[in-house]
Parts: structure tokens; sequence; C-alpha cells
């Protein structure tokens, strides 16, 4: 599924952006060499962001 369509950008690599280190959209878009057009998709990256750093603090417990 795309997350941000201006730059066909899919869940899968945001995902993979978010493993390698990105903790702010501007990073996601920095790793897939782009940047945001229309910033539709920043809330739904910001969710994202915030669910995997919410899913390595419960691992870390």
């Amino acid at each position: 599924m795309y997350v941000c369509n201006c730059n066909g950008i899919r869940q899968r690599e945001v995902r993979a952006a978010i493993d390698a280190g990105a903790t702010r959209p501007a990073e996601i878009f920095r790793h897939k060499g782009c940047q945001a057009q229309c910033a539709k998709c920043v809330c739904e990256m910001r969710q994202m962001i915030q669910e995997a750093q919410e899913a390595l603090a419960y691992a870390a417990e």
C-alpha cells in the first residue's frame, strides 16, 4: 500500500527507512532520495514512526 502517492513510497519502504534509523518524515524522504510534495503522507509517517518506537520500547522491557 502506498503511503506517499506523490513520490510512490510504499509502507514497506517507510518501515525500511525507520528500521535504518529514520525518526522523522524528512529522514524517510532523504532515505528515498526525494522530498515531500503535498505532505498529506506526513501524519501517517509520523504514526508509523511512533508505533515502531513504542514497539521497540515495549520489547526492551
